[in-house]
């Protein structure tokens, strides 16, 4: 037996990876800009939480307006029926708009004709292009004079439930308003989204539902349904992240006042963190000035804690 064949082969040798300018460039952008948002973040919070300490951990006294002197106090004793409002607005919203938007998408993803689909999605999406400040107007100068009979007959014969008052504004300025103008305003945010993950349901899994004999809603309820669980999901927490910190809209329908009520016609309704801000900056000063920026860092915590939680819960599903 000669050398060569008792000699062991030798293992083939990988080819040098080239190195490109633009791929370089391209991951030195990626880094740099995930690194940005994350300053961007810790940036914003720092700034919050030095501005406003003087008022979390000092009582309430040196106070201009109105809630803030009715409030007089611990800091806790204003803010509550802030976060109380901002969240019960909120949940509102959520629950006119996503079944709502699920429906729309739906309709437009797997049930209305093609001809109809391009035009009505576009007409949605535009809703997201419209100021806040244009839906306030509409509520308060529309939408408000309009629902005003609706109330007085809610309130008159619907009273026995905890939720209508026996004694609606006849302005329509009221926690109802507010939410119907948010649910208007984070509609959009839903039905894109869902939009989107239903056309890309696999096609073969409807087709399989279809041939084993379900109806159009069985196959949406055995195929669509269950891959897009997760979406669905990630866009209500993305609307709702947006409900949150809506400001210009809301101060100007909600009719406000420093309480916790769970009534959705009455004229004294509880004011959101964000609108609070917005009206009573611009002349704060001082101590006011600081109790309103410790609001804003309750709102900062309040909304990064909802889109914690959604992205656990979205990162859980799909495993």
């Amino acid at each position: 037996m000669s050398s060569t064949d008792t000699a062991t082969p030798t293992a083939p040798t990988r080819p040098a990876t080239v190195r490109r300018v633009g791929d370089t460039v391209f991951q030195t952008i990626s880094t740099t800009s995930g690194a940005l948002i994350l300053a961007i973040l810790a940036a914003v919070f720092i700034f919050l939480l030095a501005q406003g300490a003087p008022a979390i951990f000092s009582p309430v006294t040196d106070a201009n307006d109105d809630h803030l002197r009715a409030t007089a106090g611990s800091f806790g004793d204003y803010v509550l029926p802030l976060v109380f409002g901002t969240v019960w607005s909120s949940l509102l919203a959520m629950l006119i708009a996503l079944p709502v938007g699920i429906g729309v998408a739906l309709f437009i993803s797997h049930f209305s004709p093609r001809r109809f689909a391009g035009p009505l999605g576009f007409v949605i999406d535009m809703l997201a292009a419209v100021p806040s400040v244009v839906f306030g107007l509409w509520g308060i100068l529309v939408f408000a004079p309009i629902a005003g009979p609706l109330y007085s007959w809610l309130g008159e014969n619907m009273s026995w439930i905890p939720l209508f008052s026996d004694n609606p504004t006849p302005t329509g300025k009221n926690m109802m308003t507010a939410a119907i103008v948010l649910a208007i305003m984070i509609l959009p945010i839903i039905t894109s989204l869902s939009r989107e993950i239903f056309l890309q349901t696999p096609r073969l899994h409807e087709e399989a539902s279809l041939a084993l004999g379900a109806t159009r809603w069985e196959m949406v309820q055995q195929a669509v349904f269950p891959y897009a669980s997760s979406g669905i999901f990630a866009s209500g927490i993305l609307a709702l992240g947006r409900a949150l910190g809506e400001t210009m809209a809301v101060t100007m329908v909600l009719s406000s006042s420093p309480i916790i009520t769970f009534e959705l016609l009455s004229s004294e309704n509880p004011q959101t963190i964000a609108a609070s801000i917005a009206k009573n900056f611009p002349e704060a000063h001082g101590t006011d000035s600081s109790t309103l920026i410790a609001g804003g860092l309750v709102l900062f915590a309040i909304t990064l804690a909802v889109n914690s939680i959604g992205r656990w819960i979205v990162a859980r599903g799909k495993k």
